[in-house]
């Protein structure tokens, strides 16, 4: 008898994209955490923690950092196990190989940053790189997720909403992503360095710290005000409801996010809410991206809907 084909039917590969899109958000913060508790510096070698060990000692930083790097290995698991669902899925999308595939590339690219992090002993410009890509591949990881529920392809349908919305969207990214970089300049310049106190200390970005929050400031006031000016045009434009359910959470995202940026100023920099200001990154990256995706209808893949579910 001949071999049955082993394949992966869309509603199960759904869930194997939403398994790699919430990896891609778990180590934006496990990478946080790493630094917002010292632990940087916790295991001075790569990939093993000290001197061929895995870990140094027992003690809390070690154990911080190299759980992470645990953490980032189980990741490439779930990406490789994604990317292989995508070849067997039947049908097979080449967008959906793409996607998981860059996500494959991403982790790896990540954790040998990672290595050139701890060997140069944390240089804020390594760790600033870190997090951008660490964010990128959020983005892809939405963008995976989202393409695995819909129709994507030669005959399928992509009907534009707006194409005035659809070409601020796209603008929209822009100032994003001067915020970002603006926010990771300020991480570099502030206290939280991921070393602790009876390491090598990190050195910091050469910009004093209420320069760098002033210009974040200024860029993340400007992305506010375009986005709050983007909400009301859409709520007063003949548009369907999906981008005014966009906007909306965009523009809610980013005013919570101003609130935890400008707490944790006054507050002297808490690692606490210095971990939820990257939370709210996070969740901004995510808002911004699946904005960007709503601007074209396609139909949903057979097995995917929830019941009740709004057309997005």
């Amino acid at each position: 008898m001949p071999a049955t084909k082993r394949t992966v039917s869309i509603p199960v590969f759904r869930w194997f994209a939403l398994a790699s899109f919430v990896s891609m958000i778990v180590i934006v913060l496990t990478g946080a955490a790493v630094r917002l508790t010292g632990s940087g510096l916790g295991c001075p070698d790569w990939p093993t923690c000290f001197r061929h060990r895995i870990t140094g000692s027992w003690s809390i930083h070690p154990l911080i950092e190299y759980t992470n790097r645990v953490v980032t290995v189980a990741l490439v698991g779930v990406t490789v196990a994604t990317f292989t669902a995508a070849w067997l899925r039947d049908p097979r999308r080449r967008d959906l190989l793409v996607c998981s595939g860059l996500l494959i590339a991403g982790v790896v690219a990540d954790a040998v940053l990672g290595a050139f992090v701890v060997y140069s002993k944390l240089n804020p410009w390594l760790v600033s790189v870190h997090l951008l890509l660490s964010l990128a591949m959020v983005v892809v990881g939405a963008v995976l997720y989202h393409r695995a529920k819909y129709v994507y392809g030669p005959g399928a349908r992509a009907d534009v909403r707006d194409p005035h919305f659809r070409m601020l969207a796209r603008l929209l990214w822009i100032p994003f992503a001067i915020v970002l970089i603006a926010g990771t300049i300020t991480t570099g310049a502030g206290p939280h360095a991921g070393s602790s106190q009876g390491q090598l200390t990190a050195r910091r970005l050469p910009i004093a710290l209420i320069d760098a929050t002033w210009i974040h400031s200024a860029a993340a006031v400007l992305f506010i005000g375009l986005v709050s000016g983007m909400l009301v045009a859409i709520w007063r434009a003949d548009v369907p409801d999906a981008l005014r359910l966009g906007v909306r959470r965009l523009v809610v995202i980013a005013l919570i996010q101003a609130a935890i940026g400008l707490t944790q100023y006054l507050t002297h920099l808490p690692a606490v809410l210095v971990e939820l200001h990257v939370a709210g990154a996070v969740s901004l990256t995510i808002g911004v991206t699946q904005f960007h995706l709503r601007q074209s209808a396609h139909d949903r893949e057979p097995g995917t809907r929830r019941v009740g579910a709004p057309v997005p």
